[in-house]
């Protein structure tokens, strides 16, 4: 009957609720917002003493443009004069970068109280965003310098790559470099928040999560790129490429908060390939320089220079009745053998 009551309701074309339906809904919405006076941390209500998630994905796109002025048109911006227009796309990220730098300090230094002289927290977070916007700025110049080793390396790295234009515009992997290499001068810099929303903003646009505190050194090529985790306190030297699905993470995070500013993350070394599906975890892992680490290793321990590493070949039979190649475990095999990595 309430179905029918409803349908008949469409079927005059009205679009208000029923009067049942919305008395319902009042209900709802006052237990809602009694629930918002528990005050827990998600019933928190000045979303305006955050910083703007929108506003700095959109700083993200302005910096595309300094970055690789030739590749990307802002459609609001006319000037053909590259000084008239870098300076109008700066100012604008100037202004809004200092102001969600402000927010982000005050938002911190509220959970995490510290001294600020005479001035107020509000006065000593605008004095601060102001310098480390400037600083950012400053290291522009230093970013570029890093991300054309990058289109370097993807360009000598992968045959089905036409142009140096091709990967610029269309390749995740180096877009989510370029958005790394950024939020990881403001990681530096010890911005709160800001780094992260970027990073995660280019993860969720390509499939690649690099967090901005890992530190990665020149030439580095990601192929295709879908699926791979790079951990805060990785690090990856020169000339490294990696392909889709593999994770450089942590052992474990059973130590939760214990852990924060340890080292829980792999070192690799430089000219290291790393094959897709790989896991390499633990601080205290290293892959030696000039290694090639196989698909779908699951590797917890250090790996010496020049080593190869792969997975134990996985067996197949043929079905000779269906004509279809499927996979079978082997009994006679060792239960960790699907683990099993040959050095």
């Amino acid at each position: 009957m309430q179905n029918d009551f409803i349908d008949q309701d469409s079927a005059r074309g009205e679009t208000n609720p029923p009067v049942r339906l919305q008395n319902e809904i009042q209900k709802h919405i006052d237990n809602i917002i009694a629930d918002y006076a528990a005050g827990r941390p998600i019933d928190k209500m000045d979303a305006l003493s955050e910083p703007n998630q929108e506003v700095i994905t959109g700083i993200v796109e302005q910096l595309m443009r300094v970055v690789y002025p030739g590749y990307y048109k802002d459609r609001f911006y006319k000037f053909y004069d590259i000084r008239n227009s870098v300076t109008v796309i700066l100012e604008d990220i100037a202004y809004k970068l200092n102001k969600q730098i402000a927010i982000a300090l005050r938002r911190e230094w509220e959970d995490n109280p510290v001294s600020t002289g005479p001035a107020t927290v509000e006065e000593s977070a605008g004095a601060r965003a102001e310098c480390l916007t400037l600083n950012f700025l400053r290291q522009i110049p230093e970013v570029r310098a890093y991300l054309s080793t990058d289109l370097d390396a993807f360009y000598d790295g992968d045959p089905a790559a036409e142009n140096l234009d091709e990967i610029i515009l269309a390749y995740p992997g180096f877009y989510a470099i370029t958005v790394y290499r950024l939020a990881h001068v403001l990681y530096r810099l010890r911005v709160p928040v800001i780094p992260r929303i970027m990073t995660e903003y280019a993860h969720g646009k390509t499939g690649i999560d690099i967090n901005p505190g890992a530190t990665i050194g020149r030439f580095f090529f990601i192929d295709h790129g879908t699926g791979i985790v790079i951990g805060e306190t990785t690090e990856i030297g020169e000339h490294v490429k990696i392909y889709q699905g593999v994770t450089l993470g942590a052992l474990s995070t059973r130590g939760g908060r214990k852990l924060q500013n340890k080292k829980r993350h792999p070192t690799i070394e430089d000219n290291v390939t790393i094959y897709s599906g790989a896991s390499i975890l633990g601080g205290n892992t290293v892959i030696g320089h000039d290694s090639v680490i196989g698909g779908n290793v699951f590797i917890t321990s250090s790996v010496a220079p020049g080593t190869r590493v792969s997975a134990e070949s996985q067996k197949l039979r043929y079905d000779s009745n269906t004509k279809k190649m499927r996979a079978v475990e082997d009994s006679s095999a060792d239960e960790d053998s699907s683990w099993c990595y040959v050095i």
